[in-house]
């Protein structure tokens, strides 16, 4: 009898920002094998134990971000398994990180996977960063109906946010949710198998679960 070819994992990027353990935690709850890793081969989609998918997560300054996965060697392999059309989620900063480049304390470029810049919400009577509990509001479902990413997930749902930069994606038809903060800002965005979510998935509850669920479902079909 064939021996099963083992399940392959999803890799959770190390820059040395973040609390991976607890993204590792999440999407092991909803049964997605996940480890933690710093190997830039392990974002070689050409691998033949390559992953089923990888997480960018990360809290703290765009630049600093950008900074450890340059040292680290990370960047040009996060680029080709992107262009290779595999599955990749950012998580915070690990959006923002996806896309041009981003004004925060500096002039920033980023990885470049997805068009737009990175803002600091305007100042006025909100206070920020924003952090706690805000609603996610997916865009108007296409004719083919909600994206899977959001599949489950209801307008109106709740979702955890700790940071003081936005996304400004620069084609509209890149965001898949959108939260209000003082202004309408892109909490979920995506295009090809690139993906990002503005709030802690690891830190909302059903909702957070029902994403990296979804998330794993499209990195394993």
């Amino acid at each position: 009898m064939q021996e099963k070819k083992p399940e392959r994992s999803i890799v959770i990027v190390d820059y040395g920002v973040g609390n991976l353990r607890s993204v590792q935690k999440a999407l092991e709850h909803v049964g997605a094998p996940a480890v933690i890793s710093a190997d830039p081969a392990a974002t070689d989609p050409a691998n033949a134990d390559a992953p089923a998918g990888i997480v960018l997560p990360g809290v703290g300054a765009f630049g600093d971000g950008m900074a450890e996965l340059r040292r680290r060697g990370l960047v040009e392999p996060l680029r080709r398994w992107a262009a290779a059309g595999q599955p990749l989620l950012g998580i915070c900063l690990g959006m923002q990180l996806l896309f041009d480049s981003s004004e925060e304390m500096g002039d920033h470029q980023g990885l470049g996977l997805l068009p737009g810049r990175v803002l600091r919400f305007p100042p006025g009577d909100l206070k920020v960063p924003h952090v706690g509990w805000n609603r996610l509001r997916p865009v108007k479902p296409s004719p083919e109906g909600q994206h899977p990413l959001l599949a489950g997930i209801d307008g109106g749902a709740y979702a955890y946010f700790v940071h003081s930069y936005y996304v400004e994606p620069a084609e509209p038809g890149d965001v898949l949710a959108t939260t209000d903060y003082g202004l309408e800002f892109a909490s979920i965005v995506g295009r090809g198998q690139v993906w990002g979510a503005q709030f802690h998935p690891e830190k909302s509850q059903e909702v957070g679960l029902r994403l990296l669920s979804n998330f794993w479902q499209l990195a394993h079909e």
